[in-house]
């Protein structure tokens, strides 16, 4: 078996899609990949809009809440971008 790069889902929500213009996508990253390499891929990928987004979202790696964006990623995580909502 290769070691070769894995594929994340990255699912955008409110803003971080409309940023994105699309509702999710499929990141081929390397082994090793930390979540802030696939936020910078992406980031790139979409330009500066998505990227101010990305700095301020709220994440989730596969349904669990993630702080530290140093964190690795596996092959066939998903990494939800949640970016801030407004309240009352």
């Amino acid at each position: 078996m290769s070691s070769g790069p894995g594929v994340v889902t990255v699912r955008y929500f409110a803003g971080a899609r409309a940023a994105a213009g699309a509702a999710s996508e499929d990141v081929a990253l390397p082994e090793g990949a930390t979540v802030d390499e696939a936020l910078a891929l992406v980031g790139a990928r979409h330009g500066e809009r998505l990227s101010r987004v990305l700095r301020a979202c709220s994440l989730l790696l596969d349904e669990v809440a993630v702080r530290d964006r140093s964190a690795p990623l596996h092959p066939g995580a998903v990494l939800d971008v949640l970016p801030p909502f407004a309240g009352g």
